[in-house]
């Protein structure tokens, strides 16, 4: 297959509470998942791991990327190294310049990022998607024929419903042990899915909007796998 997919997103564990199924499930089938990670994520909290400096968590997030992204299957890590918490503080144009090169070095046929809301609100979140945008409708993308958006309530009050829903029962495992290699984000993790992050009906589906596809904003289809439709 060959196809790859760019996930674009803030902070190190960002792409594992949305997408670890997404990408797991592409990469068994012979797709490349590609990773943009805009801060190190030094801003966060420790978890259990106790007190320490923002340069030495950073360093700890990044390892715990690492080890999740070999969890997953992701094949290619880029850290921009923004600040973390401040993502919105950083020029638009800048940032989308930075995701187009990342997006035209690996080729991506497919991008993934958060919706508008951020799916949290998260400022940085919200900075990324914005950023994202810029980038693929600048036209300087043309690897890409497909963007999508994870998810989200207000997307579903626009009418933009799921084009796209990932199963995770049969992988629920391997997401298990992906959030769990994020040490330091425990709290995080076991607020959305509990402190034995077992699998549970309320977040059996992985869900994604079909923004773009090859000029067409919204298109209206259910779709069976990421790369349907794709040339």
């Amino acid at each position: 297959m060959n196809q790859v997919v760019s996930f674009i997103y803030a902070h190190p564990d960002d792409e594992t509470f949305g997408c670890a199924s997404l990408i797991r499930n592409l990469v068994d089938q012979g797709g490349k998942a590609t990773l943009l990670s805009a801060t190190r994520g030094d801003a966060g909290k420790t978890g259990r791991l106790g007190e320490m400096t923002k340069e030495e968590l950073a360093i700890v997030r990044e390892q715990e990327l690492k080890n999740a992204c070999d969890i997953m299957g992701i094949s290619v890590i880029k850290h921009l190294g923004y600040p973390d918490g401040k993502l919105n503080t950083i020029d638009r144009t800048e940032l989308a310049e930075q995701i187009i090169q990342f997006i035209n070095e690996q080729q991506a046929e497919v991008v993934v990022t958060f919706p508008e809301d951020g799916i949290s609100l998260h400022p940085d979140h919200t900075a990324i998607h914005h950023a994202t945008n810029e980038a693929i409708f600048s036209g300087r993308c043309p690897s890409v024929q497909k963007y999508y958006y994870n998810a989200s309530k207000p997307l579903e009050q626009m009418g933009h419903y799921p084009n796209l829903r990932i199963d995770t029962e049969q992988m629920w495992e391997m997401k298990a042990s992906a959030l769990k290699a994020h040490k330091s984000q425990v709290f995080s993790v076991e607020r959305v899915f509990g402190e034995q992050v077992t699998f549970d009906e309320r977040y059996r589906y992985e869900s994604f909007v079909l923004v773009w596809e090859r000029g067409t904003e919204w298109p209206n289809k259910q779709e069976q796998f990421i790369f349907d439709d794709v040339k």
